[in-house]
């Protein structure tokens, strides 16, 4: 049986690190992935769950923010619970084993902040609810081959 995933989309809000109780380090993101589209056909986004663990979860918090264009690759996973009103619910993402960067490193001055020619990624707007509003910025800076 084979089990591997390999997505490349952008963050749709800032990772952010929680601690399980034994302090295993873990992080849940939503990643927009654009589908590929034939001449003439309008692009189309979906998105998708992605949870990483230990020091994966901590590489993505570190490395990535809002808009930033990331390779995951793990494998996918169903897992079932039950909501407040007693309702069984399916889950499905993909568990990250690997994260890698899928855009250039935005460029900064001495002072920390984007110099004028680093990518804005700051007219990203998506809702809580993971569903985005408006269009994908086109295009990343330089070409870009991820090597995996």
């Amino acid at each position: 049986m084979l089990n591997q995933a390999i997505m490349m989309g952008r963050l749709c809000a800032d990772p952010e690190l929680r601690k399980t109780q034994s302090e295993i380090s873990v992080c849940s993101i939503r990643i927009a992935v654009d589908r590929d589209y034939g001449k003439g056909e309008q692009k189309e986004t979906d998105f998708f769950d992605v949870v990483a663990w230990r020091g994966t979860a901590e590489f993505i918090c570190k490395y990535f923010t809002k808009g930033r264009m990331i390779v995951v690759v793990g494998r996918m996973q169903a897992r079932e619970w039950k909501d407040k009103e007693g309702n069984k619910r399916t889950a499905v993402e993909l568990v990250a084993d690997n994260a890698y960067f899928g855009d250039s490193k935005p460029n900064t001055s001495g002072d920390g902040t984007q110099a004028k020619d680093a990518y804005d990624y700051s007219n990203m707007d998506f809702e809580p609810n993971g569903e985005y509003q408006g269009s994908m910025p086109g295009g990343v800076p330089g070409d870009f081959a991820p090597d995996f």
